[in-house]
């Protein structure tokens, strides 16, 4: 009987640690993924003004052009696009397609 408590209190032990060391891991990922994005949302705040910058240099403009300017894929283009019009510094004329293309408000 002396030996089962034994094998107990270590099963116990080693769960006890496992689960430790699993909450040291979690609240490392959370203090590393706090300071990620801060260091994206200034990138993305940055490439958001110069795709604003250039819409009022030219008037208007495309996601090709954004792409190109900033070095970001289509989808990234895109996003940066649609969050400046719900911010309510471009419009968005046409629909889909090639045509589309954004003016500043």
């Amino acid at each position: 009987m002396d030996w089962l408590l034994k094998i107990f209190i270590g099963a116990f032990g080693i769960w006890l640690g496992y689960m430790l060391a699993m909450k040291g891991i979690q609240s490392r990922q959370k203090a590393v993924a706090g300071q990620v994005p801060s260091e994206q949302e200034k990138i993305k705040e940055e490439n958001k003004s110069k795709a604003l910058e250039l819409a009022g240099m030219r008037g208007r403009i495309t996601n090709d052009e954004i792409e190109k300017l900033l070095g970001v894929s289509n989808a990234t283009a895109e996003r940066y696009l649609n969050e400046l019009e719900k911010e309510g510094k471009l419009k968005q004329v046409g629909s889909t397609g090639k045509s589309v293309y954004y003016e500043k408000i």
